[in-house]
């Protein structure tokens, strides 16, 4: 907190710092003690009527009375990084889209809409980087009539907690009655540890996934749509874009599904981990590390050399094999669904 060099808390925001990172202090009642402060840090996304709203980097909304507050002052736009590859928001967000794409899609100014026929939020919401080309409400009801053509509700996908990420649309979406559904992270980390990490033997690398694959693969449904997304990056090789491979750890003689299994795809400097699966009677006997292992090495040898992955933040187990890995958190992002506003359940422009 800043203090003055009369010894007092003081507090050096206004208005014209919406969009800034800040840092405030405020009580957390009218008429607390001092020993009830409460501190807050995050982007001032609004000042309306005498009310700020901060969003945090987890990208929960937190609305504080200027009235209440203590001390406050901006901060730097994003914390130092203290390990792993360097990144911007863009960079990554773009990298993670062409790692998982949709079968169909159509751009709407800088934004990019994508549908699989309602296979994963990720290949059926909108990602917004940069500018639609027209007002917020314009935009989100084309958003909105596209999805509804195709029988699916309207989500967008965020991202909060880095520079350059999107804590002001969060709080517009918010306050037009979009609800965030989902929230996951995005962490990075060097891949050649990953490589030296464990032993690989055992584990069968493939272009595709074959039925042994899908039978480990926990999604439901797994149709001809979800397939194109799991291979849409292709094959690869100089010039020709990012390339997938699918890790298959084989089960015991008799059994209907592999051991493990795992996806990586490689695209530049980058590799790209999703759906490291285990058997649940096979858990914490390295299978997982294993698996890894042997795709990064496999992402090694086309060139990569930083990594990246998705982890939900109620996923204990792979957060901490992750952690051991090397990997840390570098942006939060979520999904936000447009609010259903028609009797008949249909999502209508608001």
């Amino acid at each position: 907190m800043e203090i003055s060099a009369a010894g007092r808390l003081e507090v050096l925001i206004t208005a014209a710092d919406v969009g800034k990172r800040v840092s405030v202090r405020c009580l957390r009642e009218p008429g607390a003690t001092p020993e009830k402060f409460t501190d807050t840090v995050g982007v001032l996304t609004s000042w309306t009527d005498g009310v700020l709203l901060i969003t945090r980097k987890s990208g929960e909304s937190v609305r504080i009375p200027y009235t209440a507050l203590v001390a406050g002052k901006v901060v730097p736009s994003a914390p130092a990084r203290r390990r792993g590859p360097a990144a911007s928001y863009e960079e990554l967000a773009r990298i993670s889209a062409r790692a998982w794409r949709p079968v169909e899609s159509e751009r709407l100014g800088d934004w990019e809409l994508r549908a699989a026929r309602g296979f994963t939020r990720r290949a059926n919401s909108v990602l917004p980087l940069g500018d639609p080309g027209r007002p917020l409400d314009e935009a989100l009801s084309t958003v909105r009539r596209w999805y509804g053509e195709r029988g699916l509700p309207a989500y967008v996908q965020t991202a909060t907690g880095a520079e350059g990420t999107q804590e002001p649309l969060c709080a517009e979406l918010e306050r037009r009655g979009w609800v965030r559904e989902v929230t996951a992270e995005l962490w990075t980390g060097a891949l050649a540890p990953v490589a030296d990490r464990g032993e690989a033997e055992g584990v069968r690398l493939a272009r595709e996934a074959d039925e042994a694959w899908l039978a480990r693969y926990q999604r439901k449904g797994v149709s001809e749509v979800a397939l194109r997304v799991l291979g849409s990056a292709g094959p690869g090789g100089a010039g020709s874009g990012p390339s997938v491979w699918f890790a298959t750890v084989p089960g015991a003689a008799g059994s209907e599904a592999p051991a493990a299994v795992g996806r990586c795809v490689v695209d530049g400097r980058w590799a790209g981990f999703a759906a490291v699966e285990v058997d649940p009677a096979l858990r914490r006997r390295g299978l997982a590390t294993a698996v890894m292992t042997a795709l990064a090495r496999q992402a090694l040898d086309e060139g990569a050399s930083a990594a990246w992955l998705q982890v939900e933040r109620d996923n204990t187990a792979a957060r901490e094999l992750y952690t051991r890995l090397g990997f840390a958190p570098h942006h939060a992002y979520h999904h936000y669904r447009a609010p259903e506003t028609g009797a008949d359940g249909r999502y209508e422009a608001p």
